[in-house]
């Protein structure tokens, strides 16, 4: 694999955008999302987006080739949902390795055929770790403030089963993303670590957390900094934010965290904000606008989209993104 860190200090690189937001377009019924295999499933299927890597795993294919084609450096596997206890909603944990590795060997082959056509620009598959259903430092239940509906071992088990099949399906990096809770990312943080031991390994590690509003919080309350603080005591390719807020929201809390590390800084936002029917409305013209911004300021080292956004977004992303050089890291 080419050196990742070695291209980040040469330019900026572009992360692709949403996989939901393009699986939508499928209009894939329950039928599609069962397949021949699951046709006598006892659980509704419709929904579980992670499954399509096995059942459409076409779809999936051709998804990622369209971000490549928009100019992409990295793109993410299927597998927001892909733990036990997100899964666990479907029945269908027991599925959870295949999964993880049919969706990391997908995204690479289509990553490893890109590299091929052009050598000078190689392409790379981030294993997307997504946060669960569930938060390990809050209540669900609004009378019961000190119940938890999982622990930080079972999060521990589940994503280091996450972990491996990723790896195992031949990942280049780790992306633990919308982080709304930190204790959970501080559990996948240690399974991580847990695996790189017993297998002798080093594999690069991006964290990414998501501000819920104009608060400036995380779910779990955490500031920009504090969140900074609690994912860096390990060695990260980069930290950043992605979801919940547009790209213009995002801004000011960028800014902040990229005074605050010596990590590469990452963005995925959404396009813009939804509006009533839970749409987005941001054109690819102006979430490039308010990239550009980043940019001019120095704010970023990856950059890419969340909810929303599309081969079209990403392609106006990485236009703008060639014009400029990448945020200096001050050791």
């Amino acid at each position: 694999m080419s050196d990742i860190y070695k291209i980040l200090e040469e330019r900026i690189l572009v992360l692709d955008g949403a996989m939901g937001t393009m699986l939508q377009a499928y209009k894939f019924t329950e039928e599609d999302f069962r397949g021949d295999r699951f046709k006598e499933y006892p659980t509704p299927l419709q929904g579980n987006n992670d499954l399509l890597s096995i059942t459409q795993p076409e779809a999936i294919k051709t998804i990622h080739g369209e971000y490549f084609e928009a100019g992409a450096d990295i793109i993410e596997t299927n597998t927001f949902s892909g733990t036990t206890i997100a899964m666990a909603d479907y029945q269908m944990e027991d599925l959870v390795y295949e999964l993880n590795y049919q969706s990391a060997k997908i995204a690479k082959e289509v990553a490893v055929k890109f590299t091929k056509e052009n050598p000078k620009k190689p392409r790379f598959v981030a294993g997307s770790i997504g946060p669960t259903n569930r938060t390990a430092s809050l209540s669900p239940d609004v009378n019961r403030p000190e119940y938890r509906a999982v622990t930080f071992n079972e999060l521990r088990i589940a994503y280091k089963q996450q972990v491996e099949a990723l790896l195992d399906g031949g990942v280049d990096m780790l992306l633990i993303e919308t982080i709304f809770d930190t204790l959970n990312a501080k559990a996948a943080l240690f399974a991580v670590d847990e695996v790189k031991e017993e297998r002798k390994i080093e594999i690069p590690i991006m964290v990414s957390g998501t501000i819920t509003d104009a608060s400036g919080r995380t779910l779990s309350g955490q500031t920009v900094e504090a969140f900074l603080t609690s994912v860096s005591h390990i060695p990260l390719l980069s930290v950043g934010f992605n979801c919940a807020l547009g790209a213009e929201q995002l801004q000011p809390y960028l800014q902040r965290l990229s005074r605050e590390t010596n990590f590469y800084t990452s963005a995925h936002p959404n396009a813009g904000l939804p509006n009533a029917f839970g749409e987005y409305d941001e054109t690819p013209e102006q979430t490039q606008a308010f990239i550009e911004r980043y940019l001019k300021d120095d704010l970023i080292n990856i950059v890419g989209g969340c909810c929303g956004t599309s081969p079209a977004h990403i392609k106006a992303i990485a236009e703008v993104s060639a014009q400029y050089e990448p945020r200096k890291i001050v050791v």
